[in-house]
């Protein structure tokens, strides 16, 4: 019954890391799309660099690589490797707090971020304002995602890896014992008595 709770909650948190894994690949195309037009469309000026368009990209390679860690994690069911995991995603969710409260409780967030020549932070800004109602079910979708691909290593870590397949100790396993020599002599069903003298045959046959 354990191994198979075990191997349930393995198998959710790998779901939930592909969740998190889609996302960050879903970034990585989108930073990579405006990294090319970006490009295309330098020519001789000269621009700074796209701060977003590199921190786009950044946040995609982070999640890509929390999830393989999680997959890694999950199919291990390491100790080790699952803390690590839920450091990543702890920190990971601080900064997604941090910018959040910093958006709906500061009037003037955009002037915490330096200016985006390339134009693709104000296009981002107008998608998130008429598509709100959807980005909002996406980014609850994501935290969840996040809060409970935690709960579920705290549960993993807590249950520990996998014994079953194990013995507890050597007591518990009685290897076979094999002779060291292959034509080993049969006792004898009973014992002699050295100290019996043996009779004669002859002497008694002739008696």
């Amino acid at each position: 019954m354990g191994r198979i709770m075990r191997s349930c909650l393995q198998s959710i948190l790998k779901l939930m890391n592909s969740v998190i894994g889609m996302v960050g690949i879903a970034m990585i195309m989108y930073s990579s799309w405006m990294l090319r037009v970006w490009l295309k469309n330098l020519g001789d000026s000269d621009l700074q660099a796209p701060w977003f368009i590199y921190t786009f990209l950044g946040l995609g390679i982070t999640l890509c690589v929390i999830t393989c860690s999680g997959h890694i994690a999950a199919e291990t069911a390491n100790g080790h490797c699952l803390s690590c995991y839920m450091v990543f995603v702890f920190l990971l969710v601080l900064l997604e707090a941090a910018v959040t409260a910093d958006v709906f409780l500061n009037s003037n967030w955009e002037e915490d971020f330096p200016e985006d020549q390339t134009g693709r932070f104000d296009e981002f800004k107008d998608f998130v304002h008429s598509n709100f109602e959807m980005c909002k079910w996406i980014a609850s979708l994501i935290v969840a995602a996040q809060a409970l691909s935690m709960f579920l290593a705290m549960v993993l870590r807590a249950l520990g890896p996998d014994r079953g397949s194990y013995y507890d100790s050597d007591d518990d396993y009685i290897p076979a014992r094999l002779p060291l020599l292959k034509n080993q002599v049969p006792q004898p069903p009973y014992v002699v008595n050295p100290h019996y003298p043996l009779q004669n045959d002859a002497w008694n046959i002739n008696r």
